[in-house]
């Protein structure tokens, strides 16, 4: 099959490229139920060297598989009995290997996206197609198919070389540790547990200090507190060392994984190693005969060394061939990404910055970053320059986490390069600027706000990441009591009256209000929403952008939508008097309203209302409830395993936490969760309903602390009582929960 690589890169095809040989012939199926389709898609590879079969529905199309392997299937969505998205469901499932195309011309949009989020389908073209974008599609897929086959065997090559180092490594090191008997001696050990050990070690042929935590007999800081004061040994931080790459090849990963080491750095003829156990007389004569160098043995825990093995050698990574559509766009970051300028304003040139801005290194760079952050999930991507260098800082389940490394005479065209992606003054860095942009990966489209900030390193750039393509969480789905979503369906059910979500940037709030929204959602109501950006994309509601440069302001649109004659309404944010009096007296006049508020907890949602200016007898009418919501991570349900209470920890999280019976479990880490221990996150919620009682407090004005005293009565559950329950059944942390909500 000829490479269609040069057609995207300019680069000359090569002219004596091998045909392939009959027996390595790609076998095509052509799946529809009209005859004059299926031949114009034969007519497409009639030149091509590819054997290709048909099938007028889905059932004898996988006859036909079951008779033979297929490498591709292209498919009709509305077919007779089947719909392709069924049928390519099923392919998937006994032939996960076949790539899968759908063709579609009138389909139901949700459900293609859905089986394309669902990973049944590689990609969906449109009729009437393209001939040569179908070709060229088909020939990339197939392509890169071989590819990642051919990447998965040398994989495995790799992996029985790693295991192969593994066993040499057991038998260079000796392991003559005289930690066991040092513990011994100063009461730490009894003289069977030493035996144990010793004979585990014969045994497993295993660090001595690996295998005393596992039987968790001592605690790693009673070990280096003592190697400390009674042998002066020196315990570094890990993470102050930057190892050189030169120095990192003297010793084998496998090794330092095995024995619990790491170089740090190198002076002369010494090299500076962070061990675990430096009482190891056997592992330093073999390091100092392999390297051919004097050790200097510094102290530092396992964690830590295990932390920084990862960084210096690497993780290890595996293709995903779900993500096929990823990999086949291309295998350089330059060709697999692409700008979506909304505005048709022209940018005034300014020609020297421009030139600087088209450099490849600039270009490549951002496309690696933005598609590395979507990857892995990220809500926001940092660029910060610091004094001797720039880092990429990555938002992942909320927490930030160091990625990347820039050299610092990068930084400003990295910097030109997305202001000029996102039509921002590219000559003004005195001052912050605000702008947004849409990209185009193979995976799919995100819409990145861009935020820049003068510091005295250089201009820092934010960018938060929203997926378009997101699917809407159901209510049952975020995580609410069976009590707060009995509370929240209550509300929801009302024709009428306003519902507030509140919470920090980036407590999910958004989220929260799309699932209202599309609860009970009816082909017979007007749906109608105002975002500054859309975050979501749904297509049964009417979704308006705040453009603030033209004048579209939440007060001006939201006036107008109230002429269009809305059913329910979602507004994105009340950011003062003008839009809370519009938001709140269309809840007076019939309409639903959702809406969020940045406030700390339900309760204080009213006074920030009453500060807002509204009257309290118009609060008291048209709020029907309100959810403070916040978001923390997830505990890993691959490695999550009980432990004892910290009793000081759940002292400084309050009356709510002190009960004798709760549970408290933590992720150990695995590589489903990149050893954080975290896989995701969850919400911790405080619903108020507004009852008659307080309807009635707020509307004669009085004070917070009657309300809340009468909402407390009511049987309000507070954020610190739900992130207790969240606690005891094992989905969080008390470290996540002091992280997020504080000491109480």
């Amino acid at each position: 099959m000829p490479s269609y690589a040069s057609l995207f890169t300019g680069a000359p095809a090569e002219e004596n490229s091998p045909q392939p040989s009959p027996a390595q012939q790609y076998r095509l199926l052509l799946v529809d139920d009209e005859p004059n389709v299926l031949k114009a898609l034969q007519r497409v590879f009639r030149q091509e060297n590819y054997l290709v079969a048909t099938a007028s529905n889905a059932g004898e199309a996988l006859q036909l598989m079951g008779q033979g392997a297929f490498h591709l299937v292209i498919s009709d969505y509305m077919m007779p009995g089947m719909t392709g998205a069924e049928f390519l469901k099923q392919v998937k499932s006994l032939y996960p290997e076949t790539i899968r195309i759908m063709l579609t011309g009138h389909a139901d949009t949700g459900a293609v996206m859905g089986a394309v989020n669902e990973g049944a389908v590689y990609k969906f073209i449109l009729k009437p197609w393209n001939d040569d974008d179908l070709r060229i599609t088909v020939a990339l897929a197939l392509e890169q198919s071989d590819l990642i086959k051919k990447n998965r065997v040398l994989q495995q090559d790799n992996s029985n070389k790693s295991k192969e180092i593994s066993a040499l490594s057991k038998l260079a090191v000796s392991n003559r540790s005289q930690l066991a008997i040092m513990l011994n001696k100063h009461g730490l050990l009894n003289s069977n547990q030493v035996q144990e050990l010793h004979r585990l070690q014969q045994k497993n042929r295993e660090p001595v200090i690996k295998l005393l935590l596992d039987k968790g007999w001592v605690e790693e800081k009673d070990v280096h507190r003592l190697l400390r004061k009674e042998l002066l040994f020196e315990e570094v931080s890990l993470a102050e060392f930057q190892v050189d790459a030169a120095l990192a090849e003297l010793i084998p990963h496998s090794f330092c994984e095995r024995q619990l080491v790491v170089p740090l750095k190198l002076e002369g003829r010494r090299m500076m190693l962070a061990v675990a156990d430096p009482l190891d007389a056997g592992l330093m004569d073999d390091l100092r005969f392999t390297s051919g160098l004097d050790i200097d043995a510094v102290l530092a825990d396992v964690a830590s060394i295990k932390a920084k093995i990862v960084e210096v050698y690497g993780g290890k990574e595996e293709i995903n061939f779900d993500e096929l559509e990823t990999l086949v766009s291309s295998t350089d970051p330059y060709e697999g990404i692409e700008i979506v300028i909304e505005d048709d304003e022209e940018n005034v040139s300014l020609e020297e910055l421009l030139r600087g801005t088209e450099e490849p290194p600039a270009i490549r760079l951002v496309n690696a970053v933005i598609l590395e952050a979507i990857r892995l999930g990220a809500s926001d991507i940092h660029i910060q320059p610091r004094t001797k260098s720039v880092v990429v800082r990555l938002r992942i389940d909320g927490v930030l986490v160091d990625k990347i490394q820039i050299p610092h005479q990068l930084h400003q065209s990295l910097v030109s390069r997305l202001k000029v992606m996102s039509e921002l003054d590219i000559s003004e860095r005195r001052r912050p600027q605000d702008g947004r942009l849409m990209v185009k990966t193979p995976l799919r489209v995100v819409d990145l706000r861009i935020s820049t900030l003068p510091t005295i390193n250089g201009e820092k750039v934010v960018m938060r990441i929203l997926d378009r393509n997101a699917a809407v969480h159901s209510l049952a789905g975020l995580g609410f009591g069976p009590k707060a979503l009995q509370q929240i369906l209550n509300m929801v059910d009302k024709p009428q009256g306003i519902i507030l979500a509140t919470g920090p940037t980036g407590s999910g709030k958004t989220t929260t209000l799309y699932s209202l929204l599309q609860h009970n959602a009816t082909p017979s109501k007007n749906y109608v929403t105002i975002e500054d950006p859309v975050e979501y994309y749904l297509d049964m509601a009417g979704q308006v952008l705040i453009k603030e440069k033209i004048g579209l302001t939440f007060p001006v649109i939201l006036r107008s939508i109230l002429r269009q004659d809305p059913d329910v309404i979602m507004l994105g944010e009340i950011r003062d008097f003008e839009t809370a009096e519009v938001a709140f007296h269309a809840a007076l006049t019939g309409h639903q309203v959702f809406s969020t508020l940045h406030t700390n907890s339900a309760i204080a949602t009213i006074s920030r209302l009453l500060d807002l200016g509204l009257k309290p007898y118009v609060i008291s009418t048209a709020l029907q409830g309100i959810i403070a919501q916040r978001l923390v991570r997830r505990i890993c349900e691959q490695c999550r395993e009980p432990v004892a209470p910290d009793a000081k920890l759940i002292s400084r999280l309050g009356e709510s936490f002190r009960r004798e019976d709760l549970q408290v479990f933590r992720g150990k880490g695995c590589p489903v969760c990149n050893g954080s221990g975290y896989k995701g996150r969850l919400g911790i919620y405080e619903v108020l309903l507004i009852d008659e009682q307080l309807s009635h407090l707020i509307g004669i004005g009085a004070s917070l602390l009657e309300v809340s005293q009468a909402a407390k009565q009511g049987g309000l559950s507070t954020l610190i009582d739900d992130a207790r329950d969240k606690v005891h059944q094992g989905l969080t942390t008390p470290e996540e929960i002091l992280r997020v909500l504080g000491p109480q």
